[in-house]
């Protein structure tokens, strides 16, 4: 049994991603209505999805070196943690005295 491997214009790659990604519907459904492989739908959807184009297979942005953060990015991203922590610290503390208020509130009710 031999496949024939077909070629899709730019054009419809295009418009088969926008299909997914626009309304919502699974790959596997759309791919049915096109006529085409789930598989070749979700490689054309993941392409986009990381390089901006079904027919690109260059990324839109190249990305920092490595996958590393950079500086100003490290910087948010520990600024950000330590102001959960700082939350997380405030929440256990209102907790705490909630649970003391209950405790005073069940005491003087009986």
């Amino acid at each position: 049994m031999a496949s024939r491997k077909r070629i899709y214009d730019a054009e419809f790659r295009d418009g088969a991603v926008r299909i997914v990604t626009e309304t919502g519907k699974l790959v596997p459904e759309v791919a049915e209505d096109l006529g085409i492989h789930p598989g070749t739908l979700h490689s054309w959807v993941s392409r986009a999805r990381r390089n901006g184009s079904p027919s690109s297979d260059r990324p839109v942005a190249e990305p920092s070196p490595g996958g590393r953060l950079r500086e100003s990015e490290r910087a948010e991203l520990e600024r950000l943690r330590a102001e959960a922590r700082e939350k997380d610290k405030r929440i256990r503390e209102l907790e705490t005295e909630r649970d003391v208020c209950k405790g005073f509130v069940a005491l003087w009710v009986n």
